[in-house]
């Protein structure tokens, strides 16, 4: 009996925030799954080198330092995708901020506010600006003639219930939703499908206090009708799947993986 093979092969994929958590492990599912990537990372260079070094080197994995909070870092990024292979054949919007001290509306400083919405929003404006049109530029990879491209925009339970004394990370991944949905219209007749994955807690870096917590901790796993937060992989799979042809007939869906927290679309 053979397997239904989740394959990559003949894809160059760019995705952002690689180098720990959520990425990492779409960069190391992405790998095995044949395709050749691209990744960012910002501040943690020895672990994004480590990465690449482990998922093959230059030739199939590449490790770029690139900030991400305006549309012109977004476009440079994909500029040096093309670079290293030449194409873009899949976009993956992972990278964000969440800024861990709770801030009322009334007092949230103007600047948090901005560099929130720069990092998890303007950015991915110039990513997804400039990864479509060279997608658009450039011939179908071979496997998959009537896709152009696939786009995955990374965003959470904040976006679709709010988050309190965070609204400014949850009014960034409220957008990102819209914006699949958009994008859908107006790129699904184009060969480009663009799909959205919405975390709910995940057992990252950035929530580890928090899940952590001997009162949050419990509080969080009790919210969650699985019972615990998400292992990275567990939001890498869906993400890949999403990239193959098994989903070719899947445009502007907000993919919930949250183990049953936030029921809706």
């Amino acid at each position: 009996m053979t397997g239904v093979p989740l394959l990559l092969e003949n894809k160059v994929a760019l995705i952002t925030g690689g180098s720990r958590g959520i990425g990492a492990e779409t960069v190391r599912l992405f790998i095995q799954a044949g395709a050749r990537v691209v990744f960012s990372f910002q501040k943690a260079r020895d672990r994004a080198e480590a990465l690449a070094s482990e998922c093959g080197g230059t030739a199939q994995c590449v490790a770029v330092r690139q900030e991400l909070a305006s549309p012109a870092d977004g476009r440079a990024l994909v500029e040096a995708a093309i670079e290293a292979f030449g194409r873009v054949d899949i976009l993956v919007v992972n990278h964000g901020i969440w800024p861990p001290q709770d801030a009322p509306i009334a007092t949230m400083p103007e600047q948090q506010w901005r560099h929130t919405l720069a990092v998890n929003l303007d950015s991915a404006f110039g990513l997804v600006q400039a990864a479509v049109a060279q997608m658009e530029r450039q011939h179908p990879a071979p496997g998959e003639p009537e896709t152009r491209g696939h786009i995955v925009l990374i965003s959470s339970t904040a976006g679709q219930r709010g988050e309190a004394y965070h609204a400014d990370y949850a009014v960034t991944k409220g957008a990102l939703i819209s914006l699949t949905k958009s994008l859908s219209s107006e790129l699904a007749p184009r060969g480009i499908r663009v799909n959205c994955v919405a975390p709910g807690w995940v057992t990252t870096e950035m929530s580890q206090d928090t899940l952590q917590h001997p009162e949050l901790g419990p509080k969080v796993a009790a919210g969650i009708p699985v019972g615990r937060a998400a292992h990275p992989r567990e939001i890498a799979g869906p993400v890949l799947f999403l990239c193959t042809p098994l989903a070719g007939f899947i445009s502007g869906e907000i993919l919930n993986v949250n183990g049953g927290a936030v029921l809706i679309g």
